[in-house]
């Protein structure tokens, strides 16, 4: 089969690159979705737009036919392609305007959903004639198979109005990357926790896999949460005896993990080292990362190469790569006076993020002094520098790249690596 992506080159704020490039589950997305699909395609081809794609492919071969902004998994693109098969048609994705995962994660902040009725039409196409057939696609409904999960004893200040604290976790994933906020409903929400999820699910159900993990538990010598069958480990890593690390967990190659850290439910990249005190919590910590002692990561996402300093505290935050978070920052998730939190879109307006609780988000190539309080998603541009200062304390706005502490210093040089499109 021949798979055919459709390039979008819109730029995702504040990192100014388009989503392809941005790192979900610590690989580039066009890594995942090659990753993914290598079992079902033979070979591939981009295109800019529709158009040039069909001037182009004229040949009646099999394609299955993408944007390469979406983030998907493979339970649901197994049942896609199963299901298209079987039916012998050209199709093209859809689901159900109230899917639960999709009505509450997905469809907020997504501006490319074409609405057909009561379905919601995607990006993603199956042509077993080839591209020709793309106007005849009926849509075929895949259910995510949602799950509640999340936090039904929480404060009562923040369950008055929109009561407890859940998410909906589908078994199949699928997102489209159009705002930082898609970011960690992808990486963390339908990433991590949903694998977890998906994990705790199969115990529940399946005996023999119960069975498997206790026996493997035995013989190790180890907590059941902690055996070998929950805590993937690489090669070449060295975890300090007092650390405690709890499955769902992947850990890469070359990695330490010094005294007392404690980790549940996260993916740790290669080249890693967590130092001692850390605690992490289903996160996602990119390849050459770097987190000194008492570093607190929760349901946060650290692009490759960025080092977050002692005692600072990220709270469903994104960090981009290549950036630097100093000693002391806290990032907070709550908006106290009640209210969805908002953030901007890609046409500049503030819109509603459909989230109780949220983090900040840091673009790529950032320098963050110490000591600053972020408020809920807030965002920080690719290539600001912030100072310590009286005046940025307090971090209550989103900072652009204009307003970055290092342009007060001439003498200061330090490069922009990622323009906003019209500044190119």
């Amino acid at each position: 089969m021949r798979r055919i992506i459709l390039n979008e080159q819109r730029q995702i704020a504040p990192f100014n690159e388009p989503a392809r490039d941005l790192r979900i589950q610590n690989k580039p997305l066009w890594l995942w979705q090659r990753d993914l699909l290598v079992a079902y395609t033979t070979e591939e081809r981009e295109y800019s737009d529709w158009e040039i794609a069909r001037r182009f492919e004229k040949e009646a071969v099999e394609c299955l036919v993408h944007r390469d902004n979406i983030f998907f998994n493979e339970e649901l693109i197994e049942t896609f392609i199963t299901e298209a098969r079987n039916g012998r048609r050209p199709v093209r994705l859809a689901f159900r305007a109230d899917d639960p995962a999709v009505a509450t994660h997905v469809k907020p902040l997504t501006h490319s959903f074409f609405q057909q009725d009561d379905l919601l039409l995607a990006d993603m196409w199956y042509l077993p004639q080839g591209l020709s057939q793309s106007l005849e696609a009926k849509p075929l409904v895949i259910n995510t198979e949602a799950r509640e999960r999340g936090y039904y004893h929480v404060p009562p200040y923040m369950a008055t109005e929109f009561g407890d604290l859940v998410y909906q976790l589908p078994r199949r994933v699928f997102v489209l990357i159009e705002n930082w906020v898609h970011v960690f409903i992808a990486d963390i929400l339908l990433g991590v926790f949903t694998r977890g999820a998906n994990v705790e699910d199969r115990i529940k159900e399946d005996w023999r896999y119960r069975l498997k993990i206790l026996s493997r538990a035995m013989l190790q010598q180890k907590r059941v949460l902690s055996s070998d069958e929950l805590v993937r480990v690489g090669n070449n890593v060295h975890i300090d005896p007092t650390a405690v690390i709890h499955g769902y967990t992947t850990i890469g190659d070359n990695v330490t993990i010094g005294a007392g850290v404690v980790i549940d439910n996260c993916i740790i990249g290669s080249n890693v080292t967590i130092s001692q005190g850390c605690q992490l919590l289903l996160s996602v910590v990119g390849d050459g990362c770097f987190l000194p002692f008492r570093a607190a990561l929760f349901m946060t996402t650290l692009m490759e190469n960025t080092s977050v300093a002692q005692n600072t505290c990220l709270q469903l935050c994104v960090i981009g790569r290549d950036s630097f978070i100093g000693a002391g920052n806290t990032f907070t998730d709550f908006n106290i006076l009640g209210g969805p939190l908002k953030t901007m879109n890609a046409k500049g307006e503030l819109e509603p993020t459909n989230m109780l609780i949220l983090g900040g988000c840091v673009g790529h190539h950032c320098r963050l002094s110490s000591g600053s309080i972020i408020y809920a998603a807030r965002t920080i541009e690719s290539d600001v520098v912030i100072l310590a200062n009286d005046e940025r304390q307090f971090i209550t706005k989103n900072v652009t790249y204009e307003q970055s502490d290092h342009l007060k210093y001439p003498q200061y040089t330090y490069p922009r690596l990622y323009p906003r499109e019209d500044d190119t």
